[in-house]
């Protein structure tokens, strides 16, 4: 075959759009183009996603960037595409129409939560990396899709959430300006124990924490008087990524209060009640007993022949 019949060949025209020939050339170009566009673009994506995270650039930052390049760079594809093919866009302007109006009725939900997706990434009301509550379930998010966004539970179960829901309905981002979380401890010692004391101990128990925050004050209150016990209170700052590590920290610190408590011999409370019985009481319910057996004594021996 020679070269002339192949270019005679390439140049076939298969079909014509608006007086404008569409060859066997072009079609052939199409995919390779798709192709090799396609592998420079993921390629350079990788290659600057790389760089960004080596720069130390936030995981959310860094995941929309992936998002918004990939949505253009599959636009100026597309475009060049027809632009191969001399299709001109307003050849689309009908089909699209339709889609729209399709998807008005019967996709209302799916677009929803595909542009809250991105109000979600623009925004960043919440982020990769965050803790949030929402409703009874709390967890991590792990990524922030078109359609819904991942979180994993403390349990480690994964939840896929609309992102529609996280902008319609209320939710707690524990971490939104920094990861500085405030919680207590509360405690009970026994009545008659040294309150100057105690209180002192719980200050040590703070000083000896390195992971409290100590621009925020921490502070030690003495609650309540307990039906059983003297209540004590600390509240304090903490650097927290997730519910994990305030309940860590919590246990830490309460297995320390044991330990100084116990050294100083002050007792920590448990529930009791004291009973005091009247003595006078008792004597006068024994004396009616004693009358009342003399009496069915006398009537028994009366009723003897």
């Amino acid at each position: 075959m020679s070269l002339d019949t192949i270019r005679e060949w390439l140049a076939y025209v298969i079909f014509s759009y608006d007086q404008r020939p569409i060859t066997v050339m072009q079609l052939l170009q199409v995919p390779l183009y798709l192709l090799l566009a396609w592998f420079i673009i993921t390629r350079l994506g990788k290659w600057i996603k790389k760089a960004l995270v080596a720069r130390h650039v936030s995981a959310d930052a860094v995941h929309l960037f992936s998002r918004v390049y990939l949505v253009v760079a599959l636009a100026l594809v597309i475009v060049t595409s027809l632009e191969l093919l001399n299709i001109p866009l307003t050849a689309f302007a009908f089909v699209s129409g339709a889609i729209a109006i399709g998807v008005g009725f019967g996709a209302q939900n799916i677009i929803n939560n595909f542009i809250s997706g991105w109000i979600l990434m623009w925004e960043r009301p919440i982020r990769i990396g965050d803790f949030l509550e929402v409703g009874t379930a709390r967890g991590m998010v792990e990524s922030i899709n078109t359609r819904s966004t991942l979180i994993r539970r403390n349990d480690g179960v994964h939840l896929l959430v609309p992102n529609s829901q996280l902008l319609e309905n209320t939710v707690t981002n524990w971490t939104l300006i920094d990861n500085n979380v405030r919680t207590s401890v509360r405690v009970g010692v026994a009545y008659g124990s040294d309150v100057v004391l105690v209180a002192s101990l719980l200050r040590q128990v703070m000083d000896e924490r390195e992971d409290i925050v100590l621009k925020h004050r921490s502070n030690v209150y003495f609650d309540d008087f307990g039906d059983n016990a003297l209540i004590f209170e600390i509240v304090f700052w903490l650097l927290a990524h997730s519910e994990t590590d305030i309940r860590r920290l919590r246990s830490e610190l309460r297995f320390r209060l044991c330990e100084l408590l116990q050294q100083h011999h002050i007792s920590i409370a448990f529930p009791q009640r004291d009973l005091h019985l009247d003595g006078a009481l008792l004597l006068k319910r024994e004396a009616k007993g004693e009358a009342r057996r003399a009496a069915q004594r006398e009537e028994s021996q009366e009723g003897k022949p």
